[in-house]
């Protein structure tokens, strides 16, 4: 054997598993709204590293996060997400998500990162969205990982269910508010008829959404 060849194999072999290692998986992502009235804004997914939550219940909210959840505005987030070294890649769909609805995203993991973030806004609301903060993707095909997700409440707004402070087609209202909430992520409590939305039309009952995170390559 020609000694500078296999010398040369060997410089390339690290290279070849590095490259490998950092190998795009492709995934596809499936959103179910489970609601009877509520539609979902454009949904944010993203794929990072662990340890990068979104969202923690029980804290307060991010800037980012009460954009989303107040007026269904995802860029703010979607610009943070993008320019951290933990993030993969983001996606977003179109348009709104309507009750019994279903949209499918496709993005990227790898090894490195193999976890997933959700984030969009529920209309007719003041702040409910649905969340997903770092759940782990399945690491094989055919072995989807299924995600009944709940709303939770931003804690960024008065939950005051009047149509002036609630963007969208329903209301038509402004899509933030001076108002302050509970100041912090939790549950949500649903729609009580307290201001101009029908508790009978716009409440729901937990989960309101499924999601579906299948690998497919």
């Amino acid at each position: 054997m020609n000694p500078k060849l296999h010398l040369s194999g060997l410089l390339a072999l690290p290279l070849f598993l590095a490259a490998a290692s950092t190998q795009a998986d492709d995934y596809q992502v499936t959103i179910t709204n489970l609601t009877q009235a509520q539609s979902f804004t454009p949904i944010l997914v993203a794929t990072h590293k662990p340890g990068h939550p979104v969202f923690t219940p029980g804290q307060a909210a991010s800037s980012d996060l009460e954009a989303v959840a107040e007026g269904g505005d995802i860029g703010p987030l979607r610009a943070t997400l993008d320019a951290y070294g933990s993030v993969h890649e983001t996606v977003a769909s179109d348009g709104l998500l309507g009750p019994g609805e279903s949209v499918t995203l496709m993005l990227n993991g790898s090894r490195k990162y193999r976890y997933l973030s959700l984030v969009s806004m529920l209309i007719p609301t003041n702040d409910a969205f649905i969340g997903i903060s770092g759940v782990k993707m399945p690491k094989k095909k055919n072995n989807p990982s299924m995600i009944f997700v709940p709303a939770y409440d931003a804690g960024t707004e008065v939950n005051d269910e009047l149509c002036a402070n609630i963007p969208g087609p329903v209301c038509g209202g402004s899509g933030m508010s001076a108002a302050n909430g509970e100041g912090f992520v939790s549950i949500h409590p649903g729609i009580h008829g307290v201001g101009d939305l029908s508790a009978g039309t716009y409440d729901w009952r937990n989960p309101a959404a499924l999601v579906k995170i299948e690998r497919m390559d």
